[in-house]
């Protein structure tokens, strides 16, 4: 039976994250998606924020150009201009992205285990028996501990009993190319309790590429009808594209929040298992990014020292406070199903004040915390460095 220090089950960029820093940490790891490709099925956007982008590694030419406006519409569409001095957001290529992170999960010396599912794992002395279901049928491994990167319906969360995403919306988009120089790099939002109940609708473009998307409470719409009908509301902005989509996105994304318990003994959470997604938009990868990085250094101190207090520094209650107020508006906004309430709230953050927060929402650099391992759980390896 095949053993290893740390078993990822997930490729998307919370895995990939993950793995590649504990393999450049000297961990034998095995990387593990029921996907052929991590490439393959992408769910997110994409959008990395500027906080994101000056402090980790991201190659340039997975990053479309840079976006300093934003554009909040109302359910009339009267639009509220947010404009920034700063290179906000970029789009990322997130199939190239994967690639060139699995490449290095690979030159770390992490082992990669395409087309594999799990199916459980059972404790034992000194680590976990996880049983994987391979096209070539079922296969047993021991690891010493599992990192979840498996989505907002976590298998794994559910083996190691530990907290389950309970609140959720579902998105679908198209990724289009940009035919034309009309068509600027922007973000723009949609408030629209028909179309993206509980949610938006967006047109994110850089320039290059454009994204058209949909999300909302899968009990009040069905996204892929409310998707066509979006495209067919926004001519003006569509029409510098080709209308033959390049992709077709979708999934379900948590909106609950950090979950509080999120590790244990056996294993810990990333991702969107974790919760670690931005409660209104964008910005979620950043969460990913800082978590994933926190993750890395919480189970290597663990897998060297043994010591069991290291865990408990990876307890979601710590990270909840930073998103209070986007819990509040997503709050808010979930439970706002009248379209005139919605259009009264538009024309209120026109106004001063409130206009000052919606560009904090969306500019601001409060995020994620970066968090550190206190310095007597810090291991030999520096994975902590982007």
């Amino acid at each position: 039976m095949d053993r290893y220090d740390v078993l990822v089950i997930g490729a998307g960029l919370a895995g990939l994250q993950s793995a590649r820093l504990l393999g450049r940490g000297g961990f034998r790891v095995l990387l593990v998606d029921r996907k052929s490709s991590p490439d393959q099925s992408i769910q997110t956007t994409g959008i990395f924020v500027r906080r994101t982008l000056e402090d980790f590694d991201l190659p340039a030419d997975c990053l479309g150009a840079a976006i300093r406006t934003v554009r909040l519409y109302s359910p009339r569409r009267r639009s509220l201009l947010l404009e920034s001095p700063n290179d906000e957001f970029r789009i990322g290529r997130i199939p190239m992205l994967y690639r060139h992170y699995l490449a290095e999960c690979r030159s770390a010396g992490v082992e990669w285990m395409p087309e594999t599912h799990f199916i459980g794992a059972h404790r034992m002395r000194g680590g976990s028996l996880v049983q994987l279901k391979t096209p070539s049928g079922a296969v047993g491994v021991f690891a010493r501990f599992l990192v979840g990167a498996d989505g907002t319906h976590s298998r794994v969360a559910r083996t190691l009993g530990l907290d389950l995403n309970r609140k959720w919306i579902v998105g679908v988009e198209q990724v289009v190319a940009v035919r034309t120089s009309h068509v600027k790099p922007a973000l723009h939002c949609f408030l629209d309790p028909v179309l993206a109940p509980g949610y938006i609708a967006w047109f994110a473009s850089d320039g290059m590429e454009a994204h058209l998307g949909v999300g909302g409470d899968p009990r009040r719409f069905r996204p892929a009808e409310a998707l066509r009908r979006f495209c067919a509301s926004v001519p003006d902005l569509i029409g510098g594209c080709d209308p033959q989509p390049i992709e077709q996105r979708g999934g379900s994304i948590p909106v609950g929040g950090i979950l509080h318990r999120i590790g244990n003994d056996q294993g810990l959470l990333v991702g969107d298992a974790a919760g670690a997604v931005s409660p209104l938009t964008a910005g979620g990868l950043d969460a990913c990014m800082r978590l994933s990085q926190f993750a890395a250094q919480v189970a290597g101190a663990y897998l060297v020292s043994n010591d069991p207090d290291v865990l408990l520094t990876y307890q979601g209650g710590r990270f909840r406070s930073r998103r209070l107020s986007r819990r509040w508006i997503r709050a808010a906004l979930s439970g706002t199903r009248n379209a005139a309430m919605l259009e009264a709230a538009c024309a209120a953050l026109r106004i001063g004040p409130l206009k000052d927060l919606a560009t904090r929402i969306f500019f601001g650099r409060g995020s994620f915390p970066d968090v550190q391992l206190k310095a007597v759980y810090r291991w030999r390896m520096e994975i902590s460095k982007p």
